[in-house]
């Protein structure tokens, strides 16, 4: 019985197929291995000339949008790493473009500030040397309260820096005013066109003197009245008036620049000649100033000499 089993069962695979699907037969093996290399050598030997270089083309049409289409579906995914690595890198140039552009907006805005206080230091030295004066180089940090009715500044230079009372205060345009009071570290600035200043005055055409009183806080306070002492005399427009200088040059040196006459009105009454003086200084925007000190004064800080200088 069983080997009729077996007889059944191999004849049942026989018929349906099942062992030559299983085994191919040696011969078809042989056949397709032969026509490999027969298309192989066809393909080798024709190069572009090959026969089977049109079955290639057809099949290149045929599947080649589907691999161009298949590679453009995948290349976003297969990007993704990369696109993050890409995108880090491209906000921290955005930071540091963004840090970098603010550092020279900032040096743009600082640009026209620190070029005129390098002006008004070369100013200063000028300054210096035409007057013949050594200076002390201070900075106004303060400007005086307007409820006092006076017209002061504070500066940051003080004992520690050679100051003391009635010294005369210039800058780079002319006369600014004196010291007033000190303490170590600043002093403070009565300014020229303050009304309890009076200043000595010399006009430049005609060397005839007078005095220099501010208008004060209310109303013109920028400008200044001049009275000479020969009332006969006339000082004429935009002539140049100076100073003529106090005993031992305390509170004001000789010849520096106050300003230029604007205008000249006359008192039949009292036959007297008022001239009205416009400063050279610009007192709305004073920052470096100087201080008129004897050459050689021990300072905390470089004196500008009178050749213009530091020591």
């Amino acid at each position: 019985m069983g080997d009729l089993h077996r007889t059944r069962e191999r004849r049942w695979r026989s018929s349906s197929g099942l062992d030559s699907r299983r085994r191919p037969s040696r011969a078809l093996l042989v056949a397709l291995l032969l026509a490999s290399v027969s298309l192989m050598t066809l393909d080798h030997q024709g190069g572009d000339d090959s026969p089977l270089e049109p079955a290639r083309r057809v099949t290149g049409e045929l599947f080649g949008p589907l691999e161009t289409g298949l590679a453009a579906a995948v290349r976003p995914v297969g990007a993704v790493p990369g696109w993050f690595r890409t995108h880090d890198e491209m906000r921290a140039e955005l930071t540091a473009l963004e840090s970098e552009n603010a550092q020279l907006r900032t040096e743009v805005a600082r640009s026209g500030f620190d070029r005129n206080r390098l002006e008004e230091y070369d100013g200063l030295m000028t300054a210096a040397e035409n007057l013949g004066y050594a200076l002390i180089p201070a900075r106004v940090v303060a400007v005086g309260a307007s409820q006092s009715f006076s017209r002061t500044v504070t500066i940051d230079a003080g004992t520690d820096a050679g100051l003391h009372a009635d010294l005369t205060v210039v800058n780079d345009d002319g006369l600014v005013g004196r010291v007033l009071r000190v303490t170590r570290d600043t002093a403070t600035v009565l300014l020229v066109v303050d009304s309890g200043s009076v200043v000595g005055g010399r006009v430049g055409s005609s060397m005839e003197m007078g005095f220099l009183e501010g208008r004060g806080a209310v109303g013109d306070a920028g400008l200044l009245d001049l009275e000479l002492v020969d009332q006969a005399e006339v000082p004429a427009k935009h002539d140049v008036v100076v100073t003529w200088g106090s005993e031992g040059g305390a509170p004001y040196v000789s010849g520096v620049p106050v300003g230029r006459v604007g205008a000249v009105y006359s008192s039949l009454r009292e036959t007297t000649q008022r001239a009205e003086i416009e400063p050279f200084v610009d007192f709305g925007a004073l920052d470096l100033v100087g201080v008129v000190v004897p050459s050689g004064t021990r300072s905390d800080r470089a004196l500008v000499e009178t050749d213009g200088s530091l020591q």
